[in-house]
This record gives C-alpha cells, structure tokens and sequence, in this order.
C-alpha cells in the first residue's frame, strides 16, 4: 500500500530542492555544531567585541590556557576564526559577522 502525499507537486519540488544534501548539508551541521560548546560559544562572544590572544581570553573566561587554544584550533579548521602573528603573540578574531550575526540571532530568538 503506497502512502498519498497531501502535498501539491510545486511545494513538494520546492522542498525537495530546498533540503540540503550532501557537502552542503555536511557543512551546515559542522557550522551549527560550533555553537553547541559553552566554551567556543563565550570564546566567539568574546571575538566578536575585539581580536584576542590566548592568555587576555583565558583571563577574561576564567579558563586555561589549553582549554583555550584547543578550541581555537577547533574553530581555526571549521574556518569559523582567523589569525595572525604579531612577534611571539597570536591573535585571533572571527573571520567575518556572520557568525555575531546567528548568536545575535539565536539570542533575540530566546528573548534575552
């Protein structure tokens, strides 16, 4: 027994392009797995006000260092923050807005 759709043809093409598949789809939970960790979710908060090096966010989250770091390299590979050498200090600032942008978001859809 084969189920019926309630479905219109068009809405049912429309979904069908609009659900991502794929790289696309890959990429799209690996951006949104970036903010399921309290600390990479305080270190974006933080670099989103200004470009940080290790110890000034260490110092202003109250976490250590490696801690720190080890989700730096994290959010560095998923292409979410950028970096640059200034003689023994490296900074670190998102790579664009948009990542502000869906923490904004995800605030004003709380309601907070």
């Amino acid at each position: 027994m084969s189920q019926m759709l309630l479905l219109d043809k068009r809405t049912l093409a429309l979904i069908e392009d609009y659900v991502p598949q794929g790289d696309v789809l890959e990429g799209i939970v690996c951006f949104f797995s970036v903010f399921a960790d309290y600390t990479r979710v305080k270190i974006l908060s933080a670099l989103a006000i200004s470009q940080l090096c290790v110890s000034d966010l260490s110092r202003i989250l109250q976490m250590n260092q490696t801690t720190v770091s080890h989700q730096l390299r994290f959010l560095k590979s998923a292409g979410i923050v950028k970096c640059y050498r200034q003689g023994k200090i490296v900074f670190y600032s998102l790579v664009d807005d948009t990542v502000n942008d869906v923490l904004l978001k995800g605030i004003e859809f709380l309601g907070c």
